[in-house]
C-alpha cells in the first residue's frame, strides 16, 4: 500500500517537473514520457520527498540526468514547478540538448536543479559545457533561461576557474545569424 502510494505521489512532481518548459515539448505522447530506472525507490510522504538511489537515471524529452542518489522535493515556496531536484554522485551528470543542437552537459558531486526557474547550481569538482566551451570550479551556477554563469574556485585552494574557449568559425556564425544551416 505504502509502495503504491508513493508512487502516485512521487510520480506525477516528476512529471511536472520536467514538463516545466512545453515550448521544447512535441505533441507526441512518446516526448512526454519520462523513464525512470534506479535499483532503489522510496517516498517520504509527509516531506514531499521522492528519494531514488543507486544507478539512478531520468530520460524526459531533452534532458537526462544519472546520479548515485536522486531527491525530486515539492513543496509551495519553490514557486509555479514547485519541484527541486538534488542529484549527487561522483559524479552526477546533468544533460540538456539546447534549441541550438548543442547539449549543455554538467557534472559535480551535487547537481541542484530548480525546475520553475531553470537554475543549476553545482558543488564538489563542477565541470560545465557546451558547444566546446568548458569552464571547471569548485562550484557553478547557471542561469539556463537568461544565459548567466557564475564560477568560483574553493576559498581555501590554491586552484582556481578554469575555462576553456573554443573559437567560432566566422563563417558558421553568419550563416546561424542569417538563418541558414
Amino acid at each position: 500500500m505504502t509502495n503504491n502510494l508513493a508512487k502516485i505521489l512521487i510520480i506525477p512532481s516528476l512529471i511536472l517537473a520536467f514538463n516545466s518548459n512545453a515550448a521544447e515539448q512535441s505533441t507526441s505522447p512518446l516526448a512526454n514520457q519520462i523513464s525512470i530506472s534506479a535499483d532503489r525507490q522510496e517516498g517520504q510522504l509527509k516531506e514531499n520527498v521522492g528519494i531514488f538511489e543507486k544507478n539512478v537515471e531520468i530520460i524526459h524529452g531533452n534532458r537526462r540526468i544519472t546520479a548515485d542518489r536522486l531527491e525530486v522535493h515539492k513543496r509551495d515556496e519553490l514557486g509555479d514547478n514547485k519541484q527541486l531536484l538534488i542529484a549527487t554522485g561522483s559524479p552526477a551528470y546533468f544533460e540538456e540538448k539546447q534549441a541550438d543542437g548543442t547539449v549543455m552537459s554538467a557534472s559535480a558531486n551535487e547537481v541542484r536543479y530548480d525546475v520553475a526557474k531553470r537554475f543549476l547550481t553545482l558543488v564538489g569538482d563542477a565541470n560545465i559545457s557546451q558547444a566546446g566551451q568548458k569552464i571547471t570550479a569548485k562550484s557553478i551556477t547557471y542561469d539556463i533561461e537568461q544565459q548567466l554563469i557564475s564560477a568560483e574556485k574553493d576559498e581555501n585552494s590554491t586552484d582556481r576557474v578554469h575555462t576553456i574557449l573554443v573559437p567560432i568559425d566566422v563563417k558558421k556564425e553568419q550563416k546561424l545569424n542569417k538563418g541558414q544551416p
